[in-house]
């Protein structure tokens, strides 16, 4: 019999903050966490904003022992905080009896920001303007100023799978250790796919979530390069606008989520409070464009109707969805397209909300504070509303809970996430009822 996996801690850093309840407050206020980019000179750029995570240190989560991940990247600090909160609001800080071999670690952990300052003097010295054979790149130029500049713990901490590995030493976590990227998506799939492996009897706990930075010039020049980003320069607050008919793109966010999964039995028996139960993943591929959503949403319905089906329910016990709602024209459009093929004539009756309107586009980092907010939605009968929404699209026409929250009994969420590649995710939680 398949075991059941429960979530009994919570942890994120946000672009509004760094504790649940006040993260969730401002959400609920309908915050935008959304400002000029600080992190690089951005003046130049199409997007000269972001939503960036301010006042952050790691120290102030791990206090002496934050200097044991001295060199961390800046996500992988991100995920250690945010695995702080939620290690420490599981009870976990205060069980000495805990098998390491049983605990892991499952993240949808990106890339670390490059050293782009020291490349960029390495590149500019290795330019040879004036040469026979034209304007080129010379390596061995680049190489000699890179050996000088370039950080080798920078480099290698860059790498994805760096933060689960610092994850799994903080916490001895001696169990299983995984990292998926897999875009916009990833933190959803580490959060199904962990769900995955305490059911079958592998782990007992696993730490899941994800992090991401991509504020940074090579990621800004990327998604402006796809048209992914809003260029609303003069009106950034207001620029994230899913499910909007001017909507013009999504807001590129940082930070983390974490969350704490485990048995029930195992939490059960160490008095652990249960906040919610992880019941469905559906997890599909489009096999279409690897930046393009299928224009029928055909993996979105697919992963949907998986997650259902392996939960055991029927849409119509479906109370709220978390979407992905990015802001982008055919993101949006395809994702309500998808969401009236599952429920039907009932689509119009779920409420629907969008948090990257005010916390930006977290990337691999987006699916973990959707699913942390569909657990705050059914422990407080409320859901966050998707601000900036003001004129209605004739193809977005669902209940998107435009700009207040809204106060409704959430037994049962939703959480959607779509990256590019073509991936799509989603999971289901339920309220925890004492048996």
């Amino acid at each position: 019999m398949s075991r059941r996996v429960v979530i009994t801690g919570m942890g994120w850093i946000t672009p509004l903050g760094h504790d649940i309840d006040g993260v969730w407050a401002k959400l609920l206020e309908g915050t935008s966490g959304v400002g000029p980019t600080t992190r690089f000179h951005a003046e130049t750029f199409p997007t000269q904003f972001s939503a960036e995570v301010d006042g952050f240190s790691l120290s102030n989560f791990l206090g002496a022992r934050a200097a044991e991940h001295d060199g961390a990247s800046r996500n992988t600090q991100f995920a250690l905080a945010a695995a702080h909160q939620a290690w420490e609001s599981a009870g976990l800080s205060s069980v000495d009896d805990l098998d390491s071999a049983r605990v892991g670690v499952y993240l949808g952990g990106g890339e670390g920001p490059l050293d782009f300052d020291s490349f960029s003097q390495a590149a500019v010295k290795g330019w040879v303007k004036d040469s026979p054979d034209g304007p080129h790149l010379d390596v061995s130029l680049w190489a000699e100023v890179a050996r000088r500049t370039l950080d080798p713990t920078t480099e290698f901490e860059q790498e994805p799978n760096l933060a689960a590995g610092h994850l799994a030493v903080h916490f001895q976590a001696g169990g299983p250790c995984f990292n998926t990227l897999t875009a916009c998506a990833a933190s959803t799939q580490a959060i199904g796919e962990a769900s995955a492996i305490i059911r079958r009897g592998d782990a007992d706990v696993i730490i899941s979530g994800g992090a991401h930075t991509m504020i940074h010039p090579l990621g800004v020049t990327g998604f402006n390069r796809l048209t992914a980003l809003s260029t609303r320069n003069d009106s950034c607050r207001t620029a994230s606008r899913p499910f909007d008919r001017d909507r013009d793109g999504f807001v590129l966010g940082e930070g983390a989520g974490i969350v704490i999964l485990e048995e029930e039995q195992h939490a059960r028996d160490r008095g652990a409070t249960i906040l919610a139960n992880v019941v469905g993943y559906g997890s599909t591929a489009d096999a279409f464009r690897v930046t393009d959503i299928h224009e029928n949403g055909r993996g979105a319905i697919a992963a949907m109707r998986l997650a259902i089906e392996d939960a055991g329910l029927s849409p119509e016990q479906i109370d709220y969805i978390s979407a992905h709602g990015t802001g982008t024209e055919e993101n949006d459009k395809i994702e309500s397209l998808a969401i009236r093929a599952v429920f039907g004539d009932r689509a119009s009756q779920v409420p629907i909300s969008s948090i990257k309107s005010m916390l930006g586009h977290l990337i691999a980092a987006a699916g973990v504070v959707e699913i942390i907010t569909c657990v705050l939605a059914i422990r407080n009968g409320v859901v966050p509303p998707t601000i900036n929404y003001r004129e209605p699209d004739p193809r977005c026409d669902l209940d998107y809970v435009p700009n207040e929250s809204r106060r409704i009994e959430v037994e049962t969420a939703l959480s959607n996430s779509f990256g590019f590649g073509g991936q799509n995710d989603a999971l289901i939680v339920t309220a925890h009822r004492a048996s």
